[in-house]
């Protein structure tokens, strides 16, 4: 199975957990490593470039910092740009059908907090629903979000331990299992 790994982090210098991720993930056989904010600075996609990336993978994960209880615009204006009907969905729009998506993201607070009762008043997973929509609609298996917690704070044992199973989880090329859940 390869995977292309869309990273999407607007100052990934400054990003210590992200970072460490993206540091996991490179040396992993058959990933292919895609920065948006490296490779287009300028803020300009290259819309033919990447709609051949996605073709030429089976997975796709997206990484990136969640804040705001999103993604950063980049990887917003990626989605609008790339996944084109046509494309991805409508008329002939099946050039991602049978593939499988899977968010792979970062939030500062605890988990605690993304609960019903928690401060954020929703889960991760909830919050991510509209990716889950996208998988949908372009025919895509949408699997387990990968979410790293607590970033603010996180020792280096507990940075080492989710670089490792981040790892795992790519190399696996299998949907995400319990077991390598990350809480």
């Amino acid at each position: 199975m390869r995977t292309l790994l869309v990273l999407a982090h607007p100052d990934l210098a400054a990003s210590r957990v992200n970072a460490a991720l993206a540091e996991a993930a490179r040396p992993v056989e058959n990933v292919t490593f895609n920065d948006l904010y490296a490779a287009y600075p300028d803020l300009r996609i290259d819309v033919e470039r990447e709609q051949r990336l996605l073709l030429e993978h089976d997975r796709i994960v997206l990484q990136f910092p969640f804040y705001w209880y999103s993604a950063p615009p980049l990887l917003k204006k990626w989605l609008d740009e790339v996944f084109l009907r046509g494309f991805a969905y409508g008329s002939g729009g099946t050039s991602l059908r049978g593939k499988s998506l899977r968010i792979a993201t970062t939030a500062g607070a605890r988990e605690e907090m993304y609960r019903p009762d928690g401060f954020n008043r929703f889960t991760v997973v909830e919050l991510l629903k509209p990716f889950d929509a996208a998988a949908n609609i372009t025919g895509m298996a949408y699997e387990e979000p990968f979410v790293v917690y607590g970033t603010h704070g996180m020792d280096d044992a507990a940075l080492a331990a989710h670089q490792e199973r981040y790892r795992a989880l790519l190399a696996s090329g299998l949907p995400h299992e319990r077991d390598l859940a990350i809480a």
